[in-house]
């Protein structure tokens, strides 16, 4: 499928894979995919990120190449690895058969740094043509490494190659579509940053987030729907620990609806907040009377505004 010609576009794009995307978001990823310039989306975990690569991936018809970012994250595991067990037994049967000349040996030098032994890596495989377009590379949760690796990506993300040493530059004939995310646990350096379109993926609006929930689970109903939407909303305006994404707003509908419920009650929220919070400090502060505060100032609010 080819490239969205518009904001317009890409807005139905998302649609089509039943994201819901504010246009702020489009226009950037838009910019992103006519300039070929990397789109850095960075905000709190679980606002749908790594979503819009997945969806790109699945609209475009393009391949999905993701590298999950970690602390310790090197070239080897990035980018490209040699095959030393192969090389070794290549080694061993060129010298049985021909001894061990220095001709031979230079020979040898040659053949077993070749493309035969080296074992590609997600960043690598980006760069190699691919018959239905150039891939979606994922580079997620990159706050997770460290600067290093940082400053290895910056050839990557400006010039779209990569340098092997025994072999010279490769570089892409096509550049890929590179989405790049962050949780912002730590910052990124402004020379990666600079190489990149840049976007905050905020929580989205109670309207946007109700929009999500009928999208990805249609059976809660509006009324259920507005009941969580609300009640994650109120969560949010608090000093959690961890703050719920659309993620967890997504899982607890589901929850919900396992525990056939259709409207929230107090002892539904308290037996399920665990889907919502991942801590137990946060979960102890909700529990009880602070959950029922909420959940009344969502139906007062709900009253007073009544879904049309």
């Amino acid at each position: 499928m080819d490239l969205p010609s518009s904001v317009e576009g890409t807005l139905e794009l998302l649609g089509t894979g039943n994201y819901v995307a504010e246009r702020s978001l489009a226009t950037a990823l838009y910019l992103s995919l006519r300039l070929d310039r990397p789109l850095f989306l960075e905000g709190e975990a679980g606002v749908g990120k790594t979503e819009i690569a997945k969806v790109l991936s699945q609209t475009l018809g393009r391949r999905l190449i993701r590298l999950q970012c970690y602390e310790g994250l090197d070239v080897a595991a990035a980018v490209y690895e040699w095959n030393y067990p192969r090389q070794m037994i290549e080694i061993r049967l060129a010298e049985a058969a021909s001894g061990a000349h220095a001709q031979d040996r230079d020979q040898l030098a040659a053949d077993i740094f070749n493309d035969r032994f080296l074992i590609k890596r997600p960043l690598l495989q980006a760069l190699e043509p691919h018959a239905e377009g150039a891939p979606v590379l994922l580079i997620d949760e990159i706050d997770r490494t460290d600067e290093p690796f940082e400053a290895f990506l910056l050839e990557l993300l400006s010039d779209f190659q990569v340098t092997i040493p025994e072999l010279g530059t490769i570089k892409a004939a096509e550049p890929p579509i590179v989405i790049i995310t962050s949780n912002r646990t730590r910052e990124i350096h402004d020379a990666l940053k600079r190489r990149c379109l840049y976007h905050w993926v905020d929580f989205p609006s109670p309207e946007r987030e109700r929009a999500i929930l009928k999208l990805k689970v249609p059976d809660a109903g509006p009324a259920l729907s507005a009941e969580i939407v609300g009640f994650v909303h109120k969560l949010r305006a608090l000093d959690l620990f961890k703050l719920p994404g659309v993620a967890e707003t997504l899982d607890w509908a589901e929850a919900l609806l396992q525990l056939d419920a259709v409207a929230l009650d107090p002892g539904t929220v308290d037996s399920t907040l665990g889907v919502l919070l991942k801590y137990q400090d946060d979960i102890a502060r909700l529990q009880g009377s602070e959950a029922m505060k909420l959940l009344d100032a969502v139906r007062a609010e709900l009253a007073e505004k009544p879904l049309g």
